[in-house]
């Protein structure tokens, strides 16, 4: 049974999340700070931490970074990380807060299932919604299937 937190100040974002995994496949815990986040993992790690970008005052990237920089200092143990993010050009934030994974809103379930069970299995899960068309961007558009 994997062990799930769930951080956001929406409670609606936590239970969209918490829909997905649901039942008792899962022990599923909430946060709804990102300052109470390296406290919890510290005192009972998950084997998923699912952070919202926006949480009050300390939001998911910097959660993530505080967390990345207590595990480099051997403070605390690595915890996968899926992140929640408001739109397309926060893909960059992610990334530079080395979140194993990312989903754009509006959530949708089943790509947060499958986002979920990627992270979970050990890999990785970037959401290529809301991409720029390549013809936007001056690539060449490569064959339609």
């Amino acid at each position: 049974m994997p062990r799930v937190l769930i951080v956001s100040d929406a409670a609606n974002v936590r239970a969209d999340v918490r829909s997905v995994l649901g039942g008792p496949a899962a022990d599923v815990r909430e946060l709804d700070s990102g300052a109470q986040v390296a406290g919890q993992v510290k005192a009972e790690p998950p084997d998923l931490l699912v952070l919202d970008l926006q949480i009050g005052n300390m939001g998911g990237m910097a959660t993530c970074l505080d967390l990345r920089l207590e595990e480099s200092a051997g403070r605390l143990p690595h915890v996968p990380v899926l992140m929640l993010l408001d739109r397309r050009a926060d893909v960059f934030l992610a990334r530079r807060s080395a979140a194993e994974g990312w989903v754009v809103k509006p959530l949708d379930p089943i790509r947060l299932r499958v986002a979920i069970q990627a992270i979970l299995g050990g890999g990785t899960y970037e959401d290529t919604s809301y991409q720029p068309s390549p013809i936007l961007v001056g690539e060449e558009p490569g064959p339609v299937p």
